[in-house]
């Protein structure tokens, strides 16, 4: 007979709290990391769903929404794809797929680029910096999918995350507020 816990999905139980009961009864370890990591994962699908309906009416993604901010970012608004790849942290092929449809939308477009025949620079339209303004105006209007955290909590979370990024090698040395810069 089938454990009927597993069936109870979505019917507002705390589906992590039954996960660690069922960790703990298997007798399995580092009970509290995998609370931690499935949690984690868990609030990643929840911001991202948030952040991705907030975009939807705009017609964007997350993914096309943080390109067009790292194009948005950039002295002339340009930056070579493979770069693009490098700075989000995805595969050549999101990129062009990502490009690709922010093109569609006319809001990038491909320009070769002048120093390298090889590179192909993604270009941040007129209409793509206005729909970058427009997008992050809605981010910040639900709190970039954050919920009800006020900025304490928040500053505490960047912390902990940053710790987390930090053993996997990552620079995390600017990405926590100070109180003398008052920013993240």
């Amino acid at each position: 007979m089938a454990d009927e816990s597993a069936d109870d999905a979505g019917a507002g139980m705390d589906l992590v709290a039954e996960a660690r009961r069922n960790w703990i009864e298997s007798g399995l370890g580092e009970v509290d990391a995998m609370v931690s990591a499935t949690s984690l994962a868990r609030a990643h699908q929840i911001v991202l769903g948030r952040i991705n309906q907030a975009l939807t009416p705009l017609s964007l993604t997350f993914s096309r929404y943080e390109a067009l901010a790292l194009l948005s970012f950039t002295r002339n608004g340009s930056m070579a794809m493979a770069r693009m790849g490098e700075r989000l942290q995805v595969h050549p092929t999101s990129v062009t797929s990502t490009i690709d449809r922010l093109e569609r939308d006319e809001l990038v477009e491909r320009t070769p680029h002048p120093d390298d025949r090889r590179a192909t620079l993604a270009t941040l339209t007129k209409a793509g910096r206005a729909k970058h303004v427009e997008a992050t105006k809605a981010l910040e209007a639900i709190r970039w999918g954050m919920g009800e955290m006020d900025d304490a909590r928040l500053q505490e979370l960047n912390a902990d995350l940053a710790n987390v990024r930090g053993s996997a090698g990552d620079n995390v040395s600017g990405s926590l507020r100070t109180a003398s810069r008052g920013q993240t």
